[in-house]
């Protein structure tokens, strides 16, 4: 890989730590070619402290290394983007990523969704909302919902309306999000599920 430490003067390179899974930003480093070549060689991710004026590899201490997935050059061969494997928290300061977040799996638009669905759950007996009134009616009318969803997405894919099939899909996922919640799971519960199947 091309990377140019002679950018800067101090031979060191901006190096983005990113959980190869969740795809959240972790913390960021510096490296030179010394911590980039044993980071290559050990699998864990190895910084220059600025503060120490030495390697470190991350966990040495702590016991929460960062276990190499994949690094990346930019297009001016001058940062480094660094997916890994985090055994623990990153931060210091005992949190999940340096900014203080935690590293939670996101699926973007429908994450907002399960954040919404949520919401109208907790204030379901003041809420005249579509998601509420389900919610009031209990397990038995979601579950019954996403059973009349399901069988119409089976007629609609024999079919070639194409339109008809991805709104009835829509409908058929709106209302599985709602029924995971009120069983009290989410999305990340069921990723969480297929994982340990993969690994089997």
């Amino acid at each position: 890989m091309n990377i140019d430490f002679n950018k800067n003067s101090d031979g060191l390179v901006p190096a983005i730590i990113q959980d190869a899974t969740t795809k959240n930003v972790l913390m960021l480093g510096y490296m030179n070619e010394e911590a980039y070549r044993k980071t290559v060689d050990t699998k864990k991710v190895t910084f220059f402290s600025r503060a120490k004026k030495r390697l470190w590899t991350k966990g040495e201490e702590s016991g929460n290394f960062l276990s190499l997935v994949s690094i990346k050059n930019d297009c001016d061969f001058d940062t480094l983007l660094i997916q890994v494997k985090p055994s623990g928290p990153t931060c210091h300061k005992g949190s999940d990523t340096c900014w203080n977040e935690e590293n939670n799996q996101s699926f973007g638009f429908l994450t907002e969704l399960e954040n919404i669905i949520s919401e109208r759950k907790e204030n379901q007996d003041n809420s005249k909302s579509y998601v509420a009134s389900l919610f009031r009616k209990g397990i038995n009318k979601v579950a019954q919902k996403v059973g009349e969803e399901a069988v119409e997405v089976v007629i609609e894919a024999k079919d070639e309306n194409d339109e008809l099939f991805l709104n009835e899909s829509a409908d058929l996922l709106f209302h599985y999000l709602i029924l995971l919640q009120a069983k009290g799971y989410q999305l990340n519960d069921i990723v969480k599920v297929l994982k340990d199947r993969d690994k089997k």
